[in-house]
């Protein structure tokens, strides 16, 4: 069995792991554990007073990643010593520890049930699962628009940039970029606590996040055509309205999704009690409702799928040529 082949019945095995039982309650999960270490190296370096903020958090950084990956080598390398089955089964339970298309999935369907049942209280519980905005006050319209919104977003942090690094760097490269994605969830806000402590993990989140997002906008194309959704207005909708989203990434899959599924993002919300009127994001005027978020549900499954499909050609044409 050639690498190439190798690579892909992990790659494969693991998405379809991670389809079948996505991340179960109860079980160890490395991002669990990144964020703990998060949070011990945040407490411990705070109190170091004499260390600038900026500075600080750049040791975090180096700490939170550099840790989970030498612990993720070091677990691989021992598993493929014991047998090289045992290895391969190893990497295909870490590489799928790193995606969340189906916990992702089942968040949105979580609000949709709700809505369905007619409990918008519900609905607003389950979509504060998925978004950092306030949701006590949300209408049935916003709910739905935040619950796509997420789904477009973290198509990309929670399925195409962890395949994207482990396609270049194995099992372990998705671990480095998780530990990355959890700095950035944990420390990345603009606020007056973070402002410098997180700026290392922000800045460090937007480099890794730069190529995955504008490769799955190339992804989304082919995976909107075969959903039958409006896969001719994709493109133009990154170009005219992804640079208008706050983050320097994750306008291109909120846009790419957005003029796929004929709808707009962005406008009206509030985050800790400040409203704030973000700039809308997809050519159309479009609202969102029920139905959207279903569609974006298909084209995060069927995007993900295209651009692993596509990684694992192009890792084999590397191979032959």
């Amino acid at each position: 069995m050639t690498t190439v082949l190798m690579s892909l019945v992990q790659f494969v095995a693991a998405f379809l792991l991670d389809l079948l039982l996505g991340d179960p309650r109860g079980w160890p999960h490395p991002v669990r554990f990144i964020g703990r270490l998060a949070t011990w190296s945040e407490t411990v370096l705070r109190r170091l007073s004499f260390v600038p903020l900026r500075f600080a958090g750049g040791i975090t950084v180096f700490v939170v990643v550099f840790v989970p990956v030498i612990l993720a080598w070091s677990m691989l390398h021992a598993a493929f010593l014991l047998h090289p089955l045992f290895g391969a089964f190893a990497s295909v339970v870490m590489l799928a520890s790193t995606i969340a298309a189906r916990d992702l999935a089942g968040h949105a369907r979580a609000v949709l049930a709700a809505l369905e049942a007619g409990d918008l209280p519900g609905a607003r519980e389950k979509v504060g699962m998925m978004v950092g905005r306030d949701t006590a006050q949300m209408s049935e319209q916003d709910v739905v628009r935040a619950t796509a919104e997420s789904v477009a977003e973290n198509t990309v942090d929670g399925v195409t940039a962890p395949l994207f690094y482990a396609l270049l760097f194995g099992p372990v490269g998705a671990v480095a970029y998780k530990a990355v994605n959890t700095l950035d969830s944990s420390f990345g806000y603009k606020n007056e606590r973070y402002r410098e402590f997180g700026w290392a993990s922000a800045k460090i989140d937007d480099l890794f996040n730069y190529l995955p997002s504008r490769l799955t906008v190339a992804a989304l194309v082919p995976a909107a055509f075969l959903l039958r959704l409006r896969y001719g207005e994709i493109m133009a909708s990154v170009r005219n309205t992804a640079p208008l989203h706050a983050s320097p990434n994750a306008g291109y899959s909120e846009a790419a999704f957005a003029g796929a599924l004929g709808v707009r993002f962005g406008g009206p919300r509030s985050y800790g009690g400040r409203r704030l009127d973000l700039p809308g994001i997809g050519c159309r005027e479009g609202t969102p409702d029920i139905r959207t978020v279903r569609e974006a549900v298909a084209l995060m499954f069927a995007g993900s799928a295209v651009f692993l499909a596509t990684g694992l050609v192009v890792l084999a044409t590397i191979e032959i040529i």
